[in-house]
């Protein structure tokens, strides 16, 4: 004889209960990141609709009018003389950031790995990791420093015969710039996950290739690559879904009149209409949504892809 539904329903819900308050330090743990996903993802989402309407502050959101047609601000955007430039210095900023920056973190976690001086390696973790706790803001200043005309770059070009260069006042050096200092920053944070999936692999793996005559780089090339291909994929694919939404305060801080030709990407170009300069509300919110869609899809489909080509994907 079925137990009937209402009596499974209420022995499910004890059972949760009783899991819940078995568990009640892991879920109040949990409560924080919770409430703040929330606060900052969930949220506003209300918010999003403006990108449909005419906003009018006095109005307020509910009170303001659609636009007409509602789509307006949207087509505003693609339609503009900003639209394909926009979209050149965002996507190759992104890529350049993203294919100069997957093999440093791979390269150090792997001589890290084989390092045999536990205190050696454990020095060097902690001097390639600390660069990632300094705030943007001093690193773009450090950078600066560096590169201004009485820097010590150019006094070191100016000591060989050659001549002072204007590093950021140059278009041309922005991209480089940018990225190359993300790789100093990030490579020690980013090798840590990379240690832990060389942990992760088995040492037998390892045991049975010296049996069979391998060498070091054998041993990196046939054990340690196709262990932590799957968390380079993954980070990879997640890179990629941040193409058009990428962090905009580096980018800001280094930009200038003489580089802003290749250093306006959408973000920054979002943060000066919407509020820097504009205060084009209804706009500068249709072009962020534009950009989370595209990101979504980006996603989507390098997920699929490497679902088909490698059987490793985020879902």
């Amino acid at each position: 004889m079925t137990t009937p539904p209402a009596i499974n329903k209420k022995s499910r819900a004890r059972v949760i209960y009783h899991g819940i308050m078995r568990h009640w330090q892991l879920y109040l743990l949990m409560l924080l990141p919770i409430v703040w996903v929330i606060t900052f993802k969930y949220v506003p989402i209300w918010g999003s609709q403006i990108a449909f309407k005419d906003y009018k502050f006095a109005h307020g959101i509910a009170g303001s009018a659609w636009a007409t047609p509602i789509y307006k601000h949207f087509l505003k955007f693609f339609t503009s003389n900003q639209f394909q430039r926009l979209m050149t210095n965002t996507i190759g900023l992104s890529l350049y950031n993203i294919l100069v920056g997957i093999f440093p973190p791979i390269i150090l976690a792997i001589a890290l790995n084989y390092c045999r001086s536990k205190v050696y390696s454990k020095t060097v973790q902690m001097v390639t990791y600390m660069p990632y706790f300094i705030s943007t803001v001093l690193v773009v200043s450090i950078l600066t420093q560096m590169l201004s005309l009485s820097g010590i770059v150019n006094k070191a070009i100016e000591a060989t015969g050659g001549k002072a260069i204007q590093f950021l006042s140059k278009p041309g050096w922005f991209k480089t710039l940018y990225v190359f200092s993300e790789v100093w920053q990030k490579t020690g944070y980013n090798a840590v996950v990379y240690i832990a999936a060389l942990a992760a692999i088995s040492p037998e793996l390892h045991e049975a290739a010296i049996v069979d005559g391998a060498n070091i780089w054998q041993r990196i090339l046939h054990v340690d690559i196709p262990g932590i291909l799957p968390t380079a994929i993954t980070l990879t694919i997640m890179a990629c879904g941040r193409i058009l939404t990428m962090g905009y305060e580096k980018v800001l801080l280094m930009q200038n009149l003489q580089n802003m030709r290749a250093s306006d990407i959408i973000s920054t170009y979002v943060y000066r209409i919407g509020l820097a300069e504009g205060m084009q509300f209804s706009y500068s919110t249709a072009i962020g949504l534009f950009q989370s869609v595209v990101s979504l899809l980006m996603l989507t489909l390098v997920n699929g892809l490497s679902r088909k080509l490698s059987d490793n994907s985020l879902w």
